[in-house]
């Protein structure tokens, strides 16, 4: 899991521990009641998330979730995946479906103007609009990504180190 050098497409891991999950979870929520001061937990069931805390949290901070799996009595199966805040992933969202929805409402005006023999001139114009917005959109979110990636850092050491003691 070295993330040191490379930004990951696809921001998951699985790790195999030779511990039980009831342990593990133990584990986590002993590191919980520690009160970090940088970072945050929270369990529920078998699920564990670990977040950066106010005072180094930005918008482009990564938080962990981690499911825990038995696999027997004394083996667990770890599933990680990183992802951005919630509010920002939303945020993105809706700006997606709203530049695809321009882009299939102009595609339609295209057509019909194009039919009627009208001018299709503005419609291809908001179309490349469009498609040039939601280019836009990758190259920020990659950016994001790399900002945050330090951070992305932080948490695996931080869940390496409970996991460890």
């Amino acid at each position: 899991m070295d993330t040191n050098n490379e930004l990951r497409l696809r921001l998951r891991f699985y790790k195999d521990v030779p511990e039980n999950s009831d342990s593990l979870l133990q584990k986590f929520e002993n590191y919980q009641k520690s009160n970090c001061d940088d970072f945050s937990v929270k369990t529920g069931g078998t699920h564990i998330w670990l977040h950066i805390k106010d005072s180094k949290k930005s918008y482009y901070s990564p938080h962990l979730h981690l499911e825990l799996e038995s696999k027997n009595e004394n083996e667990t199966h770890i599933r990680g995946l990183f992802g951005p805040d919630p509010t920002l992933w939303t945020f993105f969202m809706f700006l997606h479906f709203i530049i695809a929805g321009i882009l299939l409402i102009f595609s339609g005006i295209a057509y019909s103007d194009y039919v009627l023999k009208n001018s299709i001139t503005f419609d291809l114009i908001v179309m490349v609009l469009m498609v040039f917005a939601w280019f836009l959109l990758y190259i920020i979110a990659k950016q994001i990504r790399k900002n945050g990636h330090d951070q992305m850092n932080e948490l695996e050491a931080l869940f390496l180190k409970i996991i460890a003691s």
